[in-house]
């Protein structure tokens, strides 16, 4: 009988990949700022991507059990590219916006009144996706 861990491979060593990349966000946050952020347990933005740790260790076990001619790992690859593509771009432009936006707001000179500030941390920079991508590859390896 398999465990549960092999029989769900496609979907627990992806979990397990953003479970440890969020860590690793809350700890260097930690580390950094000498104060803890649960809240970097579940965002989104920041060092290392959780988002590309997910997706591309999705793609490493695709590949590893199915092979990389397979239309299987060449689906997961695309998935994985515009997810990565998202975060550096989209994402990440839609956050520096959001960071112009409240200082304009709370500037103390606008007449728009808003009730909380909006979210910038929600894209990455290359390395942080760069970095999240590797993870996976690592993950996804070693734990399929």
């Amino acid at each position: 009988m398999k465990s549960f861990f092999s029989e769900y491979v496609y979907l627990t060593v992806p979990i397990l990949s953003w479970f440890i990349a969020q860590f690793f966000k809350f700890v260097f946050v930690m580390i950094r700022y000498r104060k803890p952020d649960f809240k970097r347990l579940v965002g989104s933005g920041g060092m290392p991507s959780g988002h590309s740790a997910f997706i591309v260790s999705f793609a490493t076990v695709t590949a590893k059990h199915f092979g990389i001619s397979s239309y299987q790992f060449g689906f997961a690859a695309a998935v994985a590219i515009i997810v990565m593509y998202d975060a550096t771009g989209v994402r990440r432009a839609a956050g520096k916006q959001a960071e112009i936006l409240n200082k304009i707001i709370f500037s103390g000179d606008s007449t728009v009144k808003v009730e909380e500030r909006l979210k910038e941390l929600i894209g990455h920079t290359p390395i942080e996706v760069v970095v999240g991508a590797l993870l996976g590859i690592v993950l996804g390896y070693f734990l399929s």
